[in-house]
């Protein structure tokens, strides 16, 4: 049996600004268990989608019951894929995630896509599934319930892509303002 979450999410940000802050996310101050983000593949194909692999080393705790069944360094650290695909001709980006280790513990597969909101362009829509599963005799259950309420929990606390657009958005805000000012002075020695 595998456990199944579908969600829907709205970022009032332009899909350009999204997906630039994309590749920004890490590091940020709401996402310190991300430990290494690396690219690992990356190519612009012949229709000119970029294509790119990234490895993420992260850190997540099991729950205290899950603890007393494992080794104490199998709780610290999950290696994930993650597969995009971006399509800046019809501004829709791809990404696929999943756990590479603690196979047997449990999986968790994640597919999102983010395009233009249909009711306003300047905003980008997240459409999000994933699924969970596990094979463990006897607590397969448990693990599933426990991978979905942690997920659901993730998503809910999302800010590492709000924090990238509103870092990009500061910094271009400042950067007008210094460009504004700099006319200023230069208008007066004029």
């Amino acid at each position: 049996m595998v456990k199944y979450f579908l969600g829907h999410s709205v970022l009032r940000s332009s899909w350009d600004q999204v997906f630039a802050a994309f590749w920004q996310r890490y590091p940020n101050p709401y996402s310190k268990h991300v430990l290494t983000e690396d690219i690992v593949h990356r190519e612009v194909t012949p229709d000119q989608k970029l294509l790119s692999r990234r490895l993420l080393t992260k850190t997540n705790r099991m729950p205290r019951w899950a603890e007393r069944l494992f080794p104490a360094n199998v709780a610290h650290s999950v290696y994930i894929l993650e597969d995009s695909i971006v399509d800046p001709q019809n501004q829709t980006m791809t990404t696929f995630t999943w756990n590479i280790n603690h196979a047997r513990l449990m999986v968790v597969e994640e597919r999102c896509v983010y395009c233009v909101n249909s009711d306003n362009s300047g905003w980008t829509e997240i459409h999000r599934e994933a699924w969970v599963s596990s094979s463990l005799f006897g607590v397969s259950r448990a693990v599933q319930e426990f991978g979905l309420a942690r997920f659901k929990s993730n998503v809910t606390k999302e800010k590492a892509k709000e924090t990238a657009l509103a870092a990009t958005e500061k910094a271009k805000d400042l950067a007008s303002k210094a460009a504004t000012k700099k006319q200023q002075q230069q208008q007066q020695f004029v």
